[in-house]
């Protein structure tokens, strides 16, 4: 979310730099003789020019590091004005500081684009002082809205670092009481397509289009099961699939059956007992609106604690972050007046508009987990 913030920053800063009068850089004092140098290729430059500038590391904390002359801005505090000189001088310290608050460990380049955005937002909010604008109850309305979203993402911030501090004893016992979570396996699986290819007659009638496609189903569910007692009799599954797919009357190349390194998580909630099977057992035909499924367990593995901590490390973290989450929220319960704001939206997935069609199964062949 700061990020977002800080984007939003940089875009409004760069519209405000496009729109305004370009001004020519004052002139810098050279530390370089002025006789001419003969031209060096691009890449001899370059590495000139990186040699003779100085690190981040090597500037003082109190030096220098932003300069926006003609700006006296004393109500700033991240900001040291020389009156003398009207001026506002940002040091490396405070500069760090503002970028650290941002966006923690930002980038050297992000940096570069916030201090090219910083003196010119700092003007333009000067300039909307001298106007009075931040005395129009406007302003006030936005400010405390943003200190809200501030707030917000400050509570966010604390509590994924509280989240994140998971007891190893915790973790360990995770892992105990679910041991069959962490299982890999390598698996073969011959997919039957839902029913067959076959093109319509062009003088077909809905109806005869409707029994064509019921009785393709009811054939590809027979094959299926033909198929199913060859592979319990110990059939070539690569064989197999090509069969069901010829079958079919499926065109396209049918998919390897090997499935090799995948975890429960891989596969559908309804073929996920697949993991149950012992090395050399053959499922049951697993029916889904796309196909049916056959698969045989080759060989099933659970994987040590030190491979997967930090993964229940994550898993617990993000657990412990909605638990703290949903009793924040439960503290506070909004009610909203619907003859003002309308009726609520039914929920549905996202990117779903009410009455939308459902997705409609196909033949199409089931990606390989791995």
């Amino acid at each position: 979310m700061r990020f977002h913030w800080f984007v939003c920053l940089l875009l409004a800063s760069m519209a405000f730099a496009q729109t305004a009068p370009s001004k020519a850089a004052p002139a810098q004092k050279s530390t370089t003789s002025a006789t001419p140098q003969k031209e060096q290729p691009a890449e001899a430059d370059d590495e000139g020019e990186k040699e003779a500038q100085p690190t981040a590391s090597t500037v003082p904390p109190d030096a220098p590091v932003i300069t926006i002359k003609g700006i006296c801005d004393d109500t700033s505090s991240s900001s040291t004005v020389d009156s003398s000189k009207c001026e506002t001088v940002l040091t490396r310290s405070q500069f760090e500081k503002l970028a650290d608050a941002i966006q923690p460990n930002m980038p050297p380049q992000v940096r570069r684009q916030l201090a090219n955005a910083y003196p010119r937002l700092l003007v333009m909010a000067h300039e909307a002082k001298k106007r009075g604008l931040d005395k129009d109850p406007r302003y006030a309305q936005i400010v405390q809205f943003a200190q809200l979203q501030i707030l917000s993402q400050e509570l966010n911030r604390s509590l994924q670092q509280q989240a994140g501090q998971v007891p190893e004893k915790d973790v360990e016992d995770y892992y105990k009481n679910n041991g069959s979570a962490y299982e890999q396996a390598t698996v073969q699986r011959i997919f039957v397509p839902r029913t067959k290819q076959v093109e319509p007659a062009k003088d077909a009638k809905p109806d005869d289009a409707k029994a064509q496609q019921t009785a393709g189903e009811e054939a590809m569910t027979k094959e299926a099961e033909a198929i199913h007692t060859k592979a319990a009799a110990g059939g070539d599954f690569e064989k197999l699939q090509k069969e069901a797919f010829d079958a079919a009357g499926m065109k396209s190349p049918p998919p390897t059956t090997k499935m090799e390194n995948i975890r429960r998580t891989n596969l559908p909630p309804s073929q996920a007992s697949v993991f149950d099977l012992k090395a050399g057992e053959v499922s049951a035909v697993i029916n889904d609106p796309s196909g049916h499924f056959i698969y045989k367990m080759v060989s099933k593995q659970e994987l040590p604690l030190d491979k997967v901590k930090d993964e229940i490390h994550g898993t617990l973290q993000n657990q412990r972050m909605k638990d703290m989450m949903a009793s924040i929220q439960a503290s506070g319960t909004p009610e909203l007046n619907d003859a003002y704001f309308g009726p609520a939206m039914p929920p549905g997935p996202p990117g779903m508009r009410p009455g939308a069609p459902s997705t409609q199964p196909t033949n199409k062949p089931p990606s390989q987990s791995k």
